[in-house]
């Protein structure tokens, strides 16, 4: 008989996955081991072992919790009565709000999913492209008719977007809930007006 799992056994992974990807971003994936995560974590090693088989297992769900996550939030948001650029807006407030917190996670993206096994790195880019399409199809009614039917440029246009907003965290860590709306707005702005609708962005 399988052995059942103790009442706070979701919880503890939660706590291993918070802490791993703080280790796993900070000395990287490569550096990084369980050991490492186990002393975060102040637990032993083995102890780590009973949630994770390995070292990739923990950086999996790392990535798919957020990933997946972010996914779900940003393709299940509601926007049925607003008009495509209010739509645009506030998708693109939405994708920076759910940032908020997960700056690890963020940065960890970038250099672990290529450590994984073929069929996780599959999982993995399959949340973001569908992040990336989901914008797109946002994007997609208020772009010049040429860029609409130019399914290689209208990818470009919406990638730029997410690089906008994806490198926030490099200068301006741990910004709040106002920071982060007021710079999602500039990037709408930016985007949507050109360098002429900054005038009145807050600083």
């Amino acid at each position: 008989m399988a052995r059942p799992k103790a009442q706070d056994h979701a919880a503890k992974r939660a706590i291993i996955l918070n802490k791993a990807a703080a280790v796993f971003a900070d000395q990287g994936f490569d550096r990084a081991s369980v050991a490492n995560v186990a002393a975060a974590c102040e637990i032993s090693k083995a102890n780590i072992y009973h949630y994770y088989a390995s070292k990739d297992d923990i950086l999996f769900d790392v990535l798919d919790g957020y990933l997946g996550g972010l996914m779900k939030r940003i393709c299940g948001l509601d926007l049925s009565g607003f008009e495509p650029k209010d739509q645009f807006r506030k998708c693109v407030q939405e994708i920076f709000l759910a940032y908020q917190g997960a700056d690890n996670e963020h940065r960890l993206q970038s250099t672990g999913i290529a450590h994984l096994a073929p069929e996780q790195q599959g999982i993995l880019l399959g949340h973001q492209r569908a992040l990336i399409g989901h914008l797109a199809s946002i994007v997609c009614p208020i772009l010049p008719k040429e860029i609409q039917t130019d399914k290689a440029r209208l990818r470009a246009v919406t990638v730029s977007i997410f690089g906008m907003l994806n490198w926030f965290y490099m200068w301006n860590q741990n910004a709040d809930e106002i920071a982060r709306r007021n710079y999602a707005n500039l990037v709408c702005d930016l985007c949507l007006n050109g360098f002429s609708g900054l005038s009145n962005v807050p600083e």
